[in-house]
């Protein structure tokens, strides 16, 4: 019978961060992973590049029933802080639009410089392991058993995840563990997904697969400008995977693609300037082109600009600004970037991570019910959290 400080099981970001810190801490940790290889999300994220963190960190960029769970984490390990220990592994990076930061080059470098650490740190990686039943020790600790074995630990880090990219290996390992232990789980559903629709906007939209355009979209308050992406089944894009966190089955969203100006002032401008214009060729200097032709054929009345009332303009410029939509859904947690809700935060210590019911349990990362904006927040939260648990194990 084996016997540990630590047991993180996942080793993706937060659960190799975690390991990093409590093993610096003097534990003896061992890092627990049913995949082949560690942080493979941060592998794919960023296109190859790990969007790693953002600038403009801030609790309300967090969805939880408590977005306030998140700040002392937050607050406590920093996106300055994890910038430090980029720099400090010789990681060049660069910030893109709206706080973005990505590795100049690929997001290997990342994962090696975590597995690096954990190894200098005198912490172990098992990878390709699976693990079985969790229980708990009469005097305190936990009993594992693992394919290699069964493992006793004083503390138990459960960094497993969420259930978005299953084809990586995503499952809901935490989330019963958590439950095993009678902790509450929030409802789990896919974030920062792709939204899907009923065939008849379809025969709107699907002309357009493949285009790309910038664009405001809408739920309730809430509002992303940045860029939408026309899909054969619906919409993708990073506005829309943001607003996907947000929405829910039964409720519209509204695109404006006139991103906030007054189409229907430019377009009664064009019609002045030159009155034999194609509607087409005046909403080509508003819109990409071939969605200008698009609109044309589906909404415009026949003739050119100058036989065009001022109201059939406004019509053409009210699709444009306010097109109204109602998903049927999402691409589920195939195309998933991440997984929201999970171990409800009331359940646990914002400052440790703990279970408060669990003494030993950790709960960090994707399976706790905080779910950060595309862009970083969420490498961000699992800095940060791992790190908390590390300091507290």
């Amino acid at each position: 019978m084996e016997k540990l400080d630590v047991i993180v099981l996942g080793a993706g970001a937060a659960g190799l961060f975690c390991g990093i810190e409590a093993a610096r801490r003097g534990r003896r940790v061992r890092v627990i992973d049913h995949a082949r290889a560690a942080g493979e999300k941060i592998r794919i994220s960023g296109g190859g590049r790990c969007n790693f963190t953002n600038l403009e960190i801030a609790p309300e960029r967090f969805l939880s029933r408590n977005p306030r769970f998140a700040l002392s984490a937050l607050k406590r390990f920093t996106q300055w802080d994890f910038i430090a220990r980029m720099d400090g592994w010789g990681i060049s990076w660069h910030e893109k639009a709206l706080g973005q930061l990505f590795c100049d080059g690929p997001a290997t470098q990342v994962v090696e410089a975590l597995t690096r650490d954990l190894a200098r740190a005198g912490a172990e990686l098992w990878l390709g392991c699976e693990v079985g039943a969790v229980a708990a020790l009469p005097g305190g600790g936990f009993r594992l058993e693992t394919a290699r074995g069964v493992l006793h630990c004083a503390a138990l880090v459960v960094a497993t995840g969420g259930k978005s990219i299953p084809k990586m290996g995503a499952s809901g390992f935490g989330y019963r563990v958590a439950e095993q232990f009678g902790l509450p789980l929030v409802e789990t559903r896919p974030g920062l997904v792709p939204l899907t629709f009923a065939e008849q906007e379809l025969v709107w939209m699907k002309p357009l697969s493949g285009l790309s355009v910038e664009g405001r979209v809408r739920h309730g308050r809430t509002e992303f400008a940045e860029g939408l992406l026309f899909t054969h089944r619906g919409l993708s894009g990073p506005a829309i995977l943001q607003i996907s966190s947000y929405w829910r089955e039964g409720e519209a969203i509204a695109v404006d693609l006139g991103m906030g100006r007054d189409l229907a002032a430019l377009l009664r401008e064009a019609r002045a300037q030159g009155p034999k214009l194609a509607l087409r060729t005046a909403l080509a200097g508003l819109v990409p082109e071939r969605l200008a032709r698009h609109l044309e054929t589906v909404v415009a009345p026949a003739g050119p600009l100058g036989t065009l009332s001022n109201a059939a303009l406004e019509q053409v410029a009210e699709v444009l600004r306010n097109w109204r939509l109602m998903p049927v859904g999402s691409e589920g947690y195939r195309t998933a970037e991440v997984t929201l809700g999970g171990v409800d935060t009331d359940a646990l210590d914002a400052r440790t991570m703990q279970a408060k019911a669990v003494p030993g349990m950790y709960f960090v990362g994707e399976v706790v019910d905080v779910t950060g904006w595309l862009g970083g927040y969420n490498f961000q939260w699992a800095w940060s959290s791992g790190w908390a648990a590390g300091q507290a194990v």
